[in-house]
């Protein structure tokens, strides 16, 4: 089966994805299945420059592919029926698996599984946000520090049936100023591995080449600084931050 051209070839649209808060399509290019999200239907926010999400979508899909670990899937920028946009691959979820869950507060597992805090639920039962110990959510964490990712959601996390993560929802990143908000922080004080060192390293030294290139068309100059002393200050550290600041550690809704 040809592949299509994904930047010129026609995309379709074939519905709309409502739970967005932004105007997002499902749509395709030929045979290949994508979510189209158009500039034109950002919503404006107080904290990010509008008409930037797009841009911060394509420019996480460049450090995920610096890092190596395929945490984003294939996205790009291109025109389509409401303007330029971002399009990414669509990706395929398994019904059967939950990288991130709630689930009763006496019920956590003992192994194979990260306890990240706990509260009431509508119905006044304690409950606990609880996310799996693996080493692909681990290097999405890592990821998210880098790229200071201010929207980690649990159903921003794809699982697939191979066992591969992917995140997606990109657009609150890269800010220059703290923004980190996740549901991934099982592994807080935990020392990096080396391969996620190595990773790291690869961002920085990604910075001076390439990929630093192709991300001055889609970041300031003041978000590129402040995403090298983000890696320069996770290499010096050599462990996963614990939350800081005023601000709220995790995003609501969580899922």
């Amino acid at each position: 089966m040809p592949t299509p051209d994904l930047v010129a070839a026609e995309l379709t649209l074939t519905g709309r994805i409502t739970t967005a808060s932004n105007a997002t399509f499902l749509g395709s290019i030929g045979d290949v299945v994508v979510v189209y999200k158009p500039i034109a239907g950002e919503s404006p926010l107080w904290d990010f420059p509008q008409g930037t999400l797009a841009h911060r979508e394509v420019a996480a899909y460049l450090v995920s592919q610096a890092f190596g670990w395929g945490v984003v899937p294939h996205t790009w920028l291109r025109d389509g029926p409401m303007g330029e946009g971002m399009v990414q691959l669509w990706q395929e979820q398994d019904p059967a698996q939950d990288a991130v869950n709630l689930i009763a507060a006496d019920h956590v597992p003992a192994t194979g599984w990260k306890h990240v805090l706990q509260g009431r639920d509508e119905n006044g039962r304690m409950v606990a946000l609880v996310h799996e110990d693996s080493p692909a959510l681990r290097r999405m964490a890592v990821f998210d520090v880098i790229v200071n990712n201010a929207d980690r959601k649990g159903d921003h996390i794809l699982a697939l049936a191979d066992g591969h993560r992917h995140g997606v929802d990109h657009g609150l990143t890269f800010h220059r100023d703290h923004k980190l908000r996740t549901v991934l922080w099982g592994w807080r004080g935990d020392a990096l591995t080396a391969d996620e060192v190595d990773g790291i390293d690869r961002v920085s030294e990604g910075l001076h080449g390439e990929m630093g290139r192709n991300l001055a068309d889609l970041l300031s100059t003041d978000e590129i600084a402040s995403l090298a002393a983000r890696c320069a200050r996770l290499r010096l550290a050599g462990r996963f931050p614990a939350p800081s600041g005023e601000m709220s550690a995790v995003p609501w809704p969580l899922f």
